[in-house]
């Protein structure tokens, strides 16, 4: 096929039929021919040569029907492109094909050809382009005349598209194409068609001049005259295109013509519908408004490109001469969108929430709008709005703009609204063009690249400064335009958009309008434009707090209840809000745009600040205030229904950034990070800042402190007032009005510039350290110094602006490094602060308030803080520290007397300067209350604790300091706090001193600073509160007695004489004038007692560790112990007896340690005057134990009841001297001293006024068990101490009965009576006695002086008393005390018996008769006493008892009967045996009452009178039959020659005479009154004791064998004499006489004395007694036992062989025995 596409003869054959085809006008011949032809055309198989006939075919064809032309115009459209060479009139009579059939009455085949054109059209266009692009080219050059005259060479796709572009032109302005052969073409088609060719040629049209200049000289001229004519829409609206696309790409090549347009499109949109239409057209038109809407339709083009914008200004405004376009068309916009506010409506969301709306009468003034900076919306708008009124994308546009309605003929309907929406839009792309080509650019330049390789990224910088920038670099050039578009537009940019925030738009329009604002505001802070900066600053905080909802917000909480009377708004049918005031949804939103751009501007807003940072109070208040939380807070809702619905509608779509995340907890945070943004602030960046915040915090007090004076007025704060702008204003009031600020009724909790100053300062805490101080430090520390000291601010902002600067001193010290001179300047910068809270200026004295205790409080607490964390650290300051502590001291009055003056003169005489001349004195500083001075001393003195805990890094300067405020905190009136520095913190102190006297550089001066120290101390000993002047006592000689080992003697001289015995002479002479004071006082006479007793054991410890080391080694020695000894005496005597023990103690302590030294005669001396004042001592105890009366009033006052622990201690300083004697002088004391001991003892242990008796019966009381450890440790080697000691033992052993009385109870006392009863010594002594008896046994001395006696005696008196002896014991079950005495003295007779005998040379008569007496009497109680009570006791218990008491039986049988014969013993007490035994073997009770006890003189033989009145009673028997019968068996035994002692003989004998008269009477007594009775009874039968008796008495009688001639003996006048061998009988008597001489020398002669009454029992008609009884050799081994029965011994099987007697029979056996003494019976 490409062959026939070559010229040739195949080509003309191929083509011939399609060209006949075309000639036959046959419709279908000819479609089916041009379909051929297109075929061809596009197979290239037609040669080029046939391009012209298929025109001319085709142009023949052409009035053929739609379907031809249709088929021409595709023919045509294969045609040309495929024929590139198509050039000059060839294609002009093709492209005339389609201009033809494009003005076919038939649409469709008009369309086509149209859309045919554009597509050819755009051909020709992209043929030059492409001729353009080839490098090589043989197309030759035509020469073209051009619009302005001249000529150039063309190439042939150039010129084609110059010419076809040149007649659009022509044709659009209706004149003669000359390239086409057109008579005319609709100038709407060309004007198309010259859009399409610019639209995507406009790149290749600058590069052909040509082109330019037909744009220059017949598109521009045309285009003007079409719009200045007589508006036809379609027309207008292509031209409007047009210039569009013109002023866009064209507005560098026709600056002259872009002018024009700019000027012209402007003046059509604000035409307000009077002006006429200019360039010489001279007819009046009105322009409609589709005109001016497509008018803005191009500027908002237009103006959202930004660089365009840019160029605009820099070619005309920017140009002296030049036309002011970019200014003209913001006026322009912010006229025209302030135009019809009633269109607009009201924006209510912008006056906040809960708040009236105020609305006037007056109408909109444009005037007014364009000079306003204000976002209130009140006067602006017209009396009636309409409910739709508003601004939205939803219901303000057109669905298709108006500029793109190609299609229409006339105007489609148009918005009212629409044309306000385009000027919204066209304002906020201006203002987004400039934001977005400097904000990158600001940016790349400021905040990413550092000043230096190194250095930090700054993250809040500083505003651009142009004119130090590059000159040459482009982008200062087009900073430099942006900066002129501010400066010169901000007005009418900030009019327009403070008017159109406020009107009713929505959410979407709103955020585009508030970004512009942000925009506007980041550019102008970005350039360092402040003017403009601050407007928008400005306006926006208008925006976001408006003043009506910061002032209605306290009404509204205040106000709780209907106003009773009806207001102006109720009167109109208008309500009141009905909920809290607060902001709106757009408030927050406009508050946070507010807050993003300034921090973003941080770094830039120098001055400025102050603005920002009060609007921010505003809305932290509102945001915080009650009633306006996220829960109550109604978000007030567009007034636009259009607006609402479509809010419905998208309310699940996100919402834009600047409306989300609106709740009053994120707008806070977002608050607190601006404030948290100030960390990347440059310093002095941070200085502004800072400042501003000082400055508005001091307005407010101001305000809410009345006004009534500047804030600071002294001088000393003058540089507070320059720095934070603390002086008065006089337009205070404006300065309320304009901000909003509103001083409430009831005053805000907090300032919020403290608040915030007090958290930046925190974020930059390390300005305040390594910075100059007037970078940040002085202006924050004066500003809240200033607050504080401000006496009329509110109490809670003062005490705000104490807890945020306390904060800081606290936190500064803990963040300074220590290194360096900084260090020392920051502590002293730190102190020196806290010092001006602390210790207010004179002037603030008089009016102390709680608020300003309040405020010294916090100040001192941290104080305490700072020394708790960085107390440690701190180089300078303690000057400043003490002077802070001690300013918070009050001076005490103790009551005083001269003795405690001259202590604390003492210890002040030497007190150094307290305080430096800088520093006044400060002690009772201000006059707060009680409460709120304690509250100060508090917390102050827990900072001096803080102070001594690190005393040790004080100089000697610094801790005289500390002493003498811990003296001054000793004496304030919170007790412990007094106690805890005299007793702890001085004590630390002490330490601290003692730590550095190991220097021996030092040791003078540390040395001198610590007797000061003990002087301060003293001082405080004499407090009139009892636990301070304790602590201080312990204090005191806690520190001697560590420390005293290191001390020389020369201060021990001065402690003694100038510490310790002045503390003495006080604390006495305080005790007795307070004794001798009212009886009010007894109790605080008690209190000093216990100091003193503190102070006394103090003493005695001091003495006890240095006596020998140290205080003996003194020349004053002797004095000083003289001294102390006599305090000590008279501290017993004279002062209340609770200071008696103590006393001794002290004493005891200083005597113990005495002999450990190797000065024996000191010692001697020492012990000597201790024993003088005990010899004094004692005495006085003596005294009041002997009952004996004082003589003077010195003595009454001795009288005073020692109590038994001062008698304990006087007996334990006697043992101490007795051993430190012992060590001394190695032997014993002297018998006077021991005896004078023994007297002091005896009335120490038996004094009866002691207020304490412990109870004794148990065990030894102290005072009892110490008298006996020291009798026990006497030395009895000593000549005469043995009978001493055991004289007094015995009689300590009778004090439990002799001496026991009940103590005295106290007046209405609850407790039961005590009562002292020696039981426990008793206990002790009565065997002790045996014991020292035993080792003393042998001594004759312990018989001759009666100490046996003494002894014998004790024990005599519980034996007597048996059962009525006290009990032993409450709690265990010991021995009764009787059993104890009778056992002791069983051992003692047992022993002493015969050691009598042995001394009876060495003894007096009269001192053996005594002895003996003594024992006698002991037994004679033993057997004698009454055992009534024993009759209760169980009967085990009751033959125990029976068998313990057969012990003193037994000992008179072994031990006192062999002995008691002895020739020296009187007659007398020899028969006071048998009397005692006859007395006791008695049965029946009217015996024992017959009898007389206590005469116990030597009996004699009754006679027998058998007819004796008898009695029928049976009588009352004795309970204790076996020991009766025991005491007869005795008494038998002693009477009886069948004893074992035959070694003895001589003495039984005599015995045995003097004792048978006694058993003689005893038997006639049961033997006669036997039968007397038993004549009167008859055969009543007598009672078994009865008959045992008798049978006993007569089977003993049977048994009983007399001594020879014993009874011969008894009778006679002489029995002692005669007891051994008798006088042979005198025959010269009768027989008879004779007879009964010899009878009474039998060994029976006892049975012939009864013989009588023997006759009469064996002579008894009636039966008598009877009893089984063994025989004769066997009843030597029986005894009655229990019941008077006979129980016999058995046999080896247990068999007893026993015989029934009676009496009578037993007396026939007497009778006989009688017999065969006579002889008469076998």
């Amino acid at each position: 096929m490409k062959a026939f596409g070559l010229d040739g003869p195949q080509s003309e054959d191929l083509l011939r039929p399609v060209f006949m085809g075309c000639a036959t006008k046959n419709a279908k011949v000819v479609a089916i021919s041009l379909g051929s032809l297109q075929r061809l055309i596009a197979l290239k198989a037609v040669p080029h040569s046939a391009v012209p006939l298929m025109i001319t075919t085709m142009s023949d064809a052409m009035s053929q029907g739609v379907d031809i032309q249709l088929r021409i115009l595709q023919t045509l459209v294969s045609l040309i492109p495929n024929f590139p060479d198509i050039h000059g009139a060839l294609l002009g009579d093709a492209l005339l094909l389609c201009f033809k059939l494009q003005e076919s009455k038939i649409a469709v085949v008009s369309s086509t050809a149209a859309a045919t054109l554009r597509q050819l059209v755009m051909f020709v266009v992209d043929k030059m382009v492409t001729e353009d692009n080839a490098e090589n080219t043989d197309a030759s050059l035509s020469e073209v005349n051009l619009p302005n005259g001249t000529t150039k060479q063309l190439g042939p796709s150039a010129l084609d598209a110059f010419s076809v572009f040149e007649d659009l032109c022509l044709l659009a302005n209706s004149e003669k194409p000359h390239f086409l052969k057109l008579e005319s073409l609709h100038k709407t088609f060309a004007l198309e068609l010259i859009e399409s060719v610019l639209t995507n040629y406009h790149t290749h049209f600058r590069k052909h001049p040509e082109l330019i200049l037909l744009l220059q000289h017949l598109l521009c001229p045309l285009l003007l005259k079409a719009l200045s004519d007589r508006p036809i829409f379609p027309l207008t609206l292509r031209c409007t295109r047009v210039v569009f696309l013109l002023l866009k790409q064209f507005s560098e090549e026709l600056t002259t013509e872009s002018e024009v347009f700019l000027t012209l499109l402007i003046k059509i949109f604000s035409d307000d519908g009077d002006a006429s239409g200019d360039h010489g057209h001279g007819s009046h038109h009105v322009r409609p408004l589709w005109m001016k809407v497509l008018a803005m339709e191009i500027m908002r083009g237009l103006c959202s490109d930004a660089e365009l914008m840019r160029n605009v200004w820099d070619r005309y405004d920017a140009q002296e001469s030049g036309a002011k376009i970019f200014a003209s068309l913001v006026t322009a916009l912010k006229r025209l969108i302030t135009e019809k506010p009633a269109i607009l409506g009201v924006g209510t969301q912008m006056a906040g929430v809960g708040v009236s709306t105020e609305v006037t009468n007056s109408t909109y003034s444009l005037e007014r709008v364009a000079t306003a900076a204000s976002a209130t919306v009140s006067g602006v708008v017209g009396t009636v709005i309409g409910s739709s009124a508003g601004l939205s994308l939803h219901g303000s546009s057109m669905k298709l703009q108006c500029i793109d309605q190609l299609d229409k003929a006339d105007s489609p309907p148009i918005p009212e609204s629409y044309i306000y929406l385009l000027t919204l839009q066209c304002l906020v792309s201006l203002c987004d063009g400039l934001a977005g080509f400097t904000g990158p650019l600001y940016t790349a330049i400021v905040i990413q690249r550092p000043k230096a390789a190194g250095d930090t990224i700054v993250r809040a910088p500083p505003a651009l400064d142009i004119a130090s920038m590059p000159k040459n670099e482009p982008s200062t050039k087009q900073l430099g335009i942006v900066r002129d578009i501010i400066e010169s537009g901000w007005p009418a940019f900030l009019a327009a958009l403070s008017f159109v925030i406020s009107t009713n738009l929505s959410d979407e329009l709103f955020v585009e309008v508030l970004a512009s604002y942000q925009a506007l505001t980041n550019v102008s802070g970005m350039l360092g434009l402040t003017t403009p900066r601050d407007a928008f600053f400005t306006s926006l905080s208008k925006l976001a707090v408006p003043a009506r909802v910061v002032s209605s917000l306290e009404s509204y909480v205040e106000s709780q209840t209907p106003r009773s009377t009806a207001s102006f708004s109720e009167n109109l049918g208008l309500t009141g809000p009905a909920q809290a005031p607060g902001l709106s949804e757009r408030n927050m939103a406009c508050l946070k745009v507010l807050i993003s751009s300034a921090v973003f501007l941080a770094g830039s807003l120098a001055e400025s600040w102050f603005g920002v940072l009060e609007v921010l109070q505003n809305a932290d208040y509102v945001l915080t205030s009650k009633g306006v939380g996220p829960g109550k807070r109604a978000i007030l809702s567009q007034g636009a229904t259009t607006t609402s619905a479509l809010r419905d509608r998208s309310a699940s779509v996100p919402r834009h950034p600047l409306l989300s995340d609106l709740e009053p907890e994120t707008l806070q945070m977002a608050i607190q990070r601006l404030f948290d943004a100030s960390k990347n602030l440059e310093d002095n960046a941070y200085k502004h800042f800072v400042n501003a915040l000082c400055r508005l915090s001091a307005e407010m007090v101001e305000m809410q402190s009345g006004g009534e004076t500047a804030l600071v007025s002294d001088e000393s704060h003058e540089d507070v007032a320059s720095v934070a702008g603390l002086s008065p204003r006089s337009g205070a009031a404006h300065r309320r009005r304009v901000s909003g600020i509103h001083i409430p009724r009831t005053l805000r909790s907090g300032d919020f510039g403290i608040t915030k100053l007090g958290g930046v300062t925190m974020l930059n805490i390390h300005r305040l350290i390594y910075r100059s101080p007037d970078v940040a430090w002085d202006a924050t520390t004066n500003h809240l110094l200033s607050v504080i000291h401000t006496s009329y601010a509110p109490q809670s902002i003062r005490v705000q602006a104490a807890s945020v600067l306390d904060e800081i001193l606290v936190i500064v010290p803990r963040n300074l490094s220590s290194t360096g001179d900084l260090q020392a300047q920051v502590q002293k910068r730190v102190l020196d602060v806290l010092a001006q809270q602390v210790v207010p200026e004179p002037a603030a004295l008089a009016a102390s308030t709680t608020t300003s205790v309040e405020m010294r409080r916090m100040g001192l607490e941290t104080l305490h803080q700072i020394l708790q964390a960085s107390g440690h650290t701190l180089v300078v300051g303690w000057e400043t520290i003490f002077y802070m502590l001690e300013s918070v001291c009050r001076h005490s009055s103790p009551v005083r007397t001269a003795s405690i003056d001259s202590v604390s003169m003492l210890s002040e005489s030497s007190s150094p300067s307290m305080r430096s001349k800088s520093l006044p004195p400060l002690l009772g500083l201000g006059n707060p209350s009680e409460k709120g001075q304690v509250a100060l001393v508090k917390i102050a003195f827990q900072s001096l604790t803080l102070v001594c805990d690190s005393v040790t890094t004080l100089s000697p300067e610094h801790l005289r300091l500390c002493i003498s405020a811990l003296g001054q905190f000793g004496r304030q009136a919170d007790t412990n706090i007094a106690l805890t520095a005299a007793a702890s913190l001085l004590w630390s102190v002490s330490d601290a001193i003692q730590s550095k006297r190991k220097n021996a550089d030092e040791e003078p001066q540390y040395s001198e600073l610590w007797m000061f120290f003990l002087l301060e101390v003293l001082g405080l000993c004499m407090d009139s509160r009892q636990e301070v002047r304790d602590g201080a006592i312990q204090t005191l000689f806690r520190t001697v007695q560590l420390y005293g080992s290191t001390l020389s003697l020369e201060t021990w001289d001065q402690c003694i004489w100038r510490v310790i015995f002045p503390l003495l002479d006080s604390l006495t002479a305080e005790i007795r004038r307070l004794t001798n004071a009212v009886s009010g006082e007894v109790s605080a006479s008690q209190l000093w007692d216990e100091s003193k007793i503190l102070a006394l054991n103090s003493i005695g410890s001091i003495f006890h560790d240095f006596l020998t080391s140290k205080i003996m080694q003194l020349d004053s020695f002797s004095k000083a112990w003289d001294v102390f000894v006599n305090h000590i005496q008279d501290s017993i005597l004279l002062d209340s007896r609770p200071i008696s023990a103590p006393a001794l103690r002290c004493l005891e302590k200083a005597v113990k340690v005495s002999p450990t030294v190797n000065l024996p005669p000191i010692v001697s001396r020492v012990l000597l005057r201790v024993w003088q004042a005990i010899d004094v001592l004692g005495g006085a105890v003596i005294q009041v134990s002997s009952g004996q009366a004082p003589t003077s009033a010195t003595e009454a006052r001795f009288q005073r009841p020692f109590t038994q622990e001062s008698l304990v201690a006087l007996v334990d300083v006697i043992q101490t001297v007795r051993k430190a004697n012992r060590l001394v002088d190695d032997c014993e004391w002297t018998l006077d001293r021991l005896t004078r001991l023994m007297e002091i003892l005896k009335g120490i242990l038996t004094y009866p006024n002691s207020p304490d008796f412990r109870p004794d019966i148990d065990v030894l009381p102290p005072v009892q068990a110490a008298v006996m450890e020291t009798v026990e440790g006497i030395d009895l080697s000593v000549p005469g101490s043995p009978s001493l000691v055991l004289q007094d033992l015995s009689e300590y052993a009778t004090l439990s009965f002799l001496a026991a009385f009940d103590v005295p109870s106290a007046p209405k006392s609850q407790t039961p009576q005590k009562r002292i009863t020696y039981i426990a010594i008793s206990k002790k002594t009565l065997p002790m006695l045996v014991d020292l008896f035993m080792r003393y046994k042998l001594d004759p001395e312990i018989y001759i002086d009666g100490t046996l006696e003494a002894i014998l005696s004790a024990y005599s008196i519980p034996v007597k008393l048996k059962y009525d002896c006290p009990a032993p014991s409450k709690i265990g079950k010991d021995q009764p005390l009787w059993k104890t005495a009778t056992t002791s003295f069983l051992r003692i007779v047992k022993e002493c018996a015969d050691q009598i005998n042995k001394l009876a040379q060495d003894t007096s008569p009269d001192r053996i008769e005594s002895i003996w007496r003594q024992i006698l009497d002991v037994f004679r109680g033993g057997i004698l006493a009454d055992c009534s009570a024993a009759e209760s006791f169980p009967l085990d218990v009751q033959e125990a008892e029976e068998n313990f008491d057969l012990a003193l039986i037994s000992s008179l049988e072994i031990d006192v009967a062999p002995h008691l014969g002895d020739s020296r013993v009187p007659d007398h007490l020899v028969g006071q045996l048998a009397k005692i035994l006859h007395l006791g073997s008695r049965l029946q009770e009217s015996e024992m009452n017959s009898e007389d006890v206590s005469d116990l003189a030597s009996p004699k033989v009754e006679a027998i009178h058998i007819h004796n009145s008898g009695s029928t009673e049976s009588g009352t028997f004795v309970h204790r039959e076996r020991f009766s019968y025991w005491c007869f068996d005795l008494l038998f035994l002693i009477c009886s020659n069948t004893s074992s002692g035959r070694d003895q003989a001589h003495a039984r004998q005599r015995l045995a005479a003097l004792s048978i008269p006694s058993l003689l009477n005893r038997c006639r007594t049961t033997l006669v009154g036997f039968v007397a009775d038993e004549a009167l009874r008859g055969r009543l039968p007598f009672p078994r004791a009865r008959e045992q008796e008798l049978l006993y008495v007569l089977r003993k009688l049977l048994e009983l064998k007399l001594w020879p001639g014993s009874l011969w003996a008894a009778v006679s006048d002489k029995p002692s004499q005669y007891a051994v061998e008798q006088p042979g009988a005198d025959a010269s008597l009768s027989p008879a006489l004779l007879m009964a001489d010899v009878v009474k020398r039998s060994t029976v002669a006892h049975l012939f004395h009864f013989y009588p009454v023997l006759l009469e029992i064996a002579s008894t008609p009636r039966k008598a007694p009877s009893a089984w009884v063994v025989p004769t050799k066997a009843m030597s081994s029986a005894g009655p036992l229990t019941n008077g029965y006979t129980i016999f011994d058995s046999d080896a099987q247990g068999n007893v062989n026993a015989v029934e007697l009676d009496a009578r029979t037993l007396a026939q056996n007497c009778l006989k025995e009688v017999g065969k003494e006579m002889g008469v019976s076998r």
